[in-house]
């Protein structure tokens, strides 16, 4: 047979078989890595079109997130559109990243006024705004849906950290109307002492006076509820009263149905909550015994999974 072909079918030969192995997996790791599971409250498994049909049916969507992952920011997004595409009547958005301080600005760029550039130097946004709450404004602003900068300005809550909340009584009135109504209902724990001693230790602080950690995120967490309360009680932009707010939020602020939910559930009795949380595991193919309970789903993501900061 002639040289050349020789070599041509063996070059067939080499490509048919590199091509079978490619099939059959033999070069990758032999298995599909998935970037995340969803898991119900009891641990068992559940997925995205659970959660959507759970949230569907829910008044308040509390979606607890890592602040650094890219996948809890992206499934934030899809959950919105999800929710926007069941029935987008009276449905409200709002985030614990803007401050009520700054909600003219949410306004106007939702109404576009100004553009995203100026939204950024006009408010205090935070350092992921771009790769992490700009998709889910912008989302608001393409359906001209209401958008509302629930947390207390961080000064206050600086301010709560080092006098505690009894000293927000001294305030001038047009200082409290950035707040949720005072006295702010406050019950110390050694679990969150424990954390936010923790905490003060690993920020590097020194002093000896007394702190209030716990006491500046209660504010916080009152006024995100007192917050969607203002919003299901204004309605929305056209004068429709609002269907369901969907708020993103930090998982610490409505873990175990604490944080926001207590408020929520005194601002606003019989209002169906549901709380969705993002956790990293080593293993995702279950949910590690301490995650389970941490809310109606919880959304287990890779360890490894890539960070946005």
């Amino acid at each position: 047979m002639n040289k050349k072909y020789i070599v041509l079918l063996c070059g067939v030969a080499v490509l048919a078989l590199i091509a079978g192995i490619a099939l059959s997996g033999g070069f990758s790791c032999g298995k599909d890595i998935p970037a995340y599971k969803i898991y119900s409250y009891d641990g068992s498994a559940s997925s995205m079109s659970r959660l959507v049909s759970a949230a569907g049916e829910a008044d308040i969507v509390l979606f607890g997130e890592t602040h650094n992952c890219p996948v809890a920011h992206w499934l934030e997004l899809e959950l919105t559109k999800a929710l926007w595409q069941k029935d987008s009547s009276g449905l409200v958005l709002g985030a614990e990243m803007f401050e009520r301080d700054n909600q003219q600005q949410v306004d106007d760029y939702v109404a576009r006024r100004i553009g995203s550039d100026e939204l950024v130097e006009q408010a205090r946004v935070w350092d992921n705004f771009w790769t992490d709450y700009e998709p889910l404004i912008f989302f608001a602003r393409d359906h001209s849906l209401k958008f509302v900068a629930t947390n207390v300005p961080r000064r206050y809550a600086a301010y709560v950290k080092d006098n505690g909340l009894e000293a927000l009584d001294s305030l001038p009135e047009s200082d409290k109307a950035y707040m949720a109504p005072l006295p702010i209902p406050f019950e110390a724990s050694e679990e969150s002492d424990q954390m936010f001693a923790l905490m003060r230790m690993m920020s590097g602080s020194h002093s000896d006076g007394p702190s209030y950690y716990a006491e500046a995120q209660a504010l916080k967490d009152a006024t995100m509820a007192w917050s969607i309360a203002e919003a299901f009680a204004e309605g929305c932009p056209d004068g429709s009263p609002v269907r369901q707010f969907i708020h993103y939020n930090g998982n610490y602020h409505s873990d175990n149905r604490g944080g926001i939910v207590p408020y929520l559930e005194g601002y606003l009795p019989g209002k169906r909550i549901v709380t969705v949380c993002c956790v990293r595991q080593d293993d995702i193919s279950s949910l590690d015994e301490e995650n389970a309970g941490r809310a109606d789903f919880i959304i287990a993501v890779p360890v490894d999974m890539t960070m946005t900061f």
